[in-house]
């Protein structure tokens, strides 16, 4: 009887320390640690250069990755940790809690407030355009080339751009885009246009840079064969859970500072060669 209740004992002891041991390692997980700071997931699409991607040494970088460096610094309550993903992704891992919070240069859609939370403050700005055969390089917006019959290339419904062409489209009945969804969140619009399966495509300037413009762009043989032509500045944002609420707040103080010391305009003078923050009293989306 002795030795089974020392045995007894011995057993609740153990269970006792692996308890506690439990405990220990659980409390520096993803959401937080012993010293209070909350560690968030941070989601970036790590193929979209120049607003986000992997440098040559594996780091993430791109306007929209180093304003949230920025914004982490100004809060000393959170601990960011990057995660590289696809575009699709990002959207689905937010939605769903697998990350904090997600940047891929994203516009603001109706749709997309159901599923997300957009914070007060947006994070950057994005130039809008549409990629051209240089022989239609006179067309200068969407009602150009609506006028024109010119063919649009399929953006993917579930898409920010397809909401844009949508919104011009519902504005202008009598004069609209001819729009196609896709089956993929995006084509290689540089590609269709050149191989001419369309007349034009809707690109966002800063990747248009870096495959046509760059030397070492994948498309730089085109320099001289395709243009892009703006239609419009965009404001993006970082798409929040629906769960995060306190850090929606707790960034929009820290982003509305670095505005203020214009600290965004100099990052996107860093990674679009143009501050499209002096542009901004013009920006009505």
């Amino acid at each position: 009887m002795k030795t089974k209740k020392i045995a007894s004992l011995f057993t609740a002891a153990l269970a006792t320390v692996v308890l506690l041991a439990g405990c220990a390692s659980g409390s520096d997980s993803a959401s937080g640690n012993d010293s209070g700071v909350r560690k968030v997931k941070v989601a970036y699409d790590q193929a979209s250069k120049p607003i986000s991607w992997l440098d040559e040494n594996g780091n993430p970088t791109g306007y929209d990755v180093e304003v949230m460096k920025l914004v982490d610094e100004l809060l000393p309550d959170y601990e960011f940790e990057y995660v590289g993903t696809t575009s699709d992704d990002l959207l689905i891992g937010v939605e769903q809690g697998k990350y904090q919070v997600g940047i891929k240069n994203a516009f603001w859609t109706q749709e997309r407030t159901e599923k997300f939370i957009y914070p007060k403050e947006f994070l950057g700005l994005s130039s809008a355009g549409l990629v051209l055969k240089k022989e239609n390089e006179h067309i200068k917006s969407l009602t150009d080339f609506a006028s024109a019959g010119l063919t649009l290339a399929p953006i993917a419904a579930n898409n920010a751009q397809y909401t844009i062409i949508d919104e011009y489209n519902q504005a202008n009945p009598d004069n609209p885009v001819k729009l196609k969804a896709g089956d993929e969140f995006s084509v290689d619009v540089v590609q269709w246009v050149n191989e001419g399966r369309v007349d034009g495509g809707v690109m966002i300037e800063g990747p248009f840079e870096k495959q046509v413009k760059a030397e070492d762009g994948a498309y730089h043989n085109l320099v001289n064969d395709v243009i892009y032509n703006e239609f419009d500045v965009i404001k993006t944002w970082p798409l929040f859970n629906k769960k995060e609420q306190d850090f929606a707040d707790a960034y929009d103080k820290a982003i509305k500072q670095l505005k203020e010391e214009k600290k965004t305009n100099e990052q996107s003078v860093e990674f679009y060669g143009r501050d499209l923050f002096e542009v901004l009293d013009t920006v009505d989306r």
